[in-house]
């Protein structure tokens, strides 16, 4: 890694089986037993485990039949959305108190950028420490930390002492850490990609550093050229805080599949009253509202319009996600019904931020 290549002080924040973890903490009678949030019917998925159900191979994803017959005792619990936006936002607002160079990815998970922080420590490691601890103490809740030099490599090493822990990379350390790696623990690199990477030979790192950007690209596409850089410890993308949205949706899977129209129109007005509302509480509008339509066979179909004005009514939704509805006969019964408003005027009226800008210094960069 060259000496100017600029180096950050990142650390990525991850709470540990987050939903699960507010469950056991607001029912004391669940902590040490196997949770799983989310519907254990047959339509039910999982959408996250504890610790102690991820003994028995459950995680999120699977349906809630599989969840039951690999865990007998799994204890099923109901998502409560509110609740979790709640505890994120505290979480949120302990990272605030160290930088404004935040970046969510989703309820339990945000990337910060330290190398200049509002509590002029040196040490990102140290602030990483503190803010677990704080985590814990205010909130009530585990979270596990990777600190390194860029996100990428935080982001995989944040997973290195889960749960509760955490893991610092160092700016000397970055390259054998991702030689040594597992290729499957390399983030972007999916079930899939890995299944692929194993056929050619790729097993670790140092396999992957041995391959030419052109082999790469030749059986990655585009992804290739990632692969390349991050196993060299490059990945330049920075900290980006307040993300403009580009979409909001709202969609319901149905306990039995609905094969009349009239029944759909019935689901349809009650997700458009929650797109509505998601729309008017982020204060922002759309131009193309699409309609997700799922079939009972799983097949996968979407159908939009962009209109001249930017909406957030819900009877506006619900009329174009009707005109979309009947714009052609089903083709078989449906399972599940999304809409989702795109082209937003967050996209056209808000600037981005004036980011921060790296500092580039020598590889004795004190962490």
């Amino acid at each position: 890694m060259p000496d100017t290549f600029p180096i950050r002080k990142i650390i990525h924040v991850d709470m540990d089986a987050f939903y699960a973890s507010v469950e056991q903490m607001d029912n004391p009678e669940l902590k040490g037993k196997p949770v799983a949030v989310g519907g254990s019917g047959n339509r039910g998925v999982v959408s996250a485990a504890s610790y102690e159900a991820r003994k028995f191979g459950v995680r999120s994803a699977m349906s809630g039949v599989q969840a039951r017959r690999l865990c007998p005792d799994l204890i099923f619990t109901k998502t409560r959305f509110n609740r979790y936006h709640d505890i994120s936002k505290q979480v949120r607002k302990i990272f605030y108190e160290y930088t404004d160079l935040v970046e969510p990815l989703s309820l339990d998970e945000a990337y910060l950028d330290v190398t200049e922080n509002k509590k002029g420590n040196p040490s990102a490691s140290l602030i990483a420490q503190e803010i677990r601890t704080r985590i814990f103490n205010e909130v009530g809740l585990t979270a596990s930390a990777g600190i390194s030099i860029n996100k990428f490599i935080a982001k995989v090493a944040s997973d290195y002492n889960k749960p509760n822990g955490q893991k610092t990379v160092n700016p000397e350390d970055v390259l054998p850490f991702l030689e040594a790696l597992d290729i499957r623990k390399f983030y972007g690199v999916g079930k899939v990609t890995a299944e692929k990477m194993y056929q050619l030979g790729i097993f670790t790192g140092s396999d992957l550093k041995l391959k030419t950007i052109e082999y790469l690209d030749t059986h990655f596409g585009k992804s290739g050229r990632f692969y390349y850089h991050v196993v060299r410890g490059i990945h330049t993308s920075e900290v980006k805080p307040n993300r403009i949205r580009k979409s909001l949706a709202a969609e319901r899977t149905f306990n039995e599949n609905l094969s009349s129209e009239i029944f759909m129109l019935e689901k349809l007005e009650h997700i458009a009253d929650e797109v509505s509302r998601r729309l008017k509480k982020s204060k922002v509008a759309g131009k193309t509202i699409t309609l997700k339509i799922k079939y009972s066979d799983f097949t996968m179909q979407t159908r939009s319009k962009t209109v001249p004005y930017f909406v957030s009514d819900a009877s506006v939704i619900l009329e174009t996600a009707k005109d979309l509805l009947f714009q052609e006969s089903m083709q078989n019964s449906v399972r599940l019904l999304g809409i989702s408003l795109s082209n937003l005027n967050t996209e056209k009226t808000k600037k981005k931020l004036e980011e921060k800008k790296a500092v580039s210094v020598q590889l004795q960069f004190d962490f």
